[in-house]
């Protein structure tokens, strides 16, 4: 009889679906917090450089999130091409992090040190001169603009207040690492940090 109710009055079966959902949810999620493997970072991870830091905003702005995961899973297949699989640890200072499920690209989770700067720069500004089958756009205006470093700062700050550990004589020079730098070496800074506090742990490349 009471299952017969619940069945035929849509609000109350929305409701107790939304509680088991809840439920179901905090069973999953909340143990997490108390998991030092997912809270605490890795050996040897450090927050990003001033320049770095802008170098990720610029992978955000330009969308290669949308092509590239940064999220090597745990299958052979995965690891033999990109390097060791992912770790919550890794990401501890990521706000928001970019793990990504679409991979018109190749994952770049590993690629800090497999390229030279070089390399990266012929290849923002024409991928085909690199790699003749790319359908990657080309990113050449990335040479000629300027970072913004009056927002720098700004942006260490907010991310301090978010839990990344920036001492305030990194905040204070955070203008000046920037000053003058493109946003092509700062996305080539930011790519070249990638996956380097595992795959020098590891050895893997």
């Amino acid at each position: 009889m009471n299952h017969d109710k619940v069945e035929k009055n849509v609000a109350l079966m929305g409701i107790l679906i939304v509680i088991v959902i809840s439920f179901g949810g905090l069973a999953e999620i909340v143990p997490l917090f108390f998991v030092k493997n997912t809270t605490e970072p890795v050996d040897g991870l450090k927050p990003y450089t001033a320049l770095q830091l802008e170098g990720r905003d610029v992978y955000i702005k330009e969308g290669c999130h949308v092509c590239h995961s940064q999220m090597v899973r745990p299958f052979r297949a995965e690891t033999e091409r990109f390097g060791p699989y992912s770790v919550a640890g890794e990401d501890v200072y990521e706000f928001p992090f970019l793990w990504g499920s679409k991979r018109t690209g190749p994952d770049l989770a590993r690629v800090g040190g497999r390229y030279s700067d070089e390399w990266h720069r012929v290849h923002l500004i024409n991928p085909r001169d690199v790699v003749p089958e790319s359908n990657m756009p080309s990113y050449p205006w990335l040479a000629e603009n300027l970072i913004n470093s009056e927002q720098t700062p700004k942006k260490l700050t907010a991310m301090k207040k978010l839990g990344v550990p920036y001492t305030d004589e990194q905040i204070s020079n955070a203008a000046a690492e920037v000053e003058g730098k493109t946003e092509m070496e700062a996305l080539i800074a930011y790519l070249q940090s990638q996956g380097l506090e595992v795959t020098n742990k590891t050895g893997a490349r």
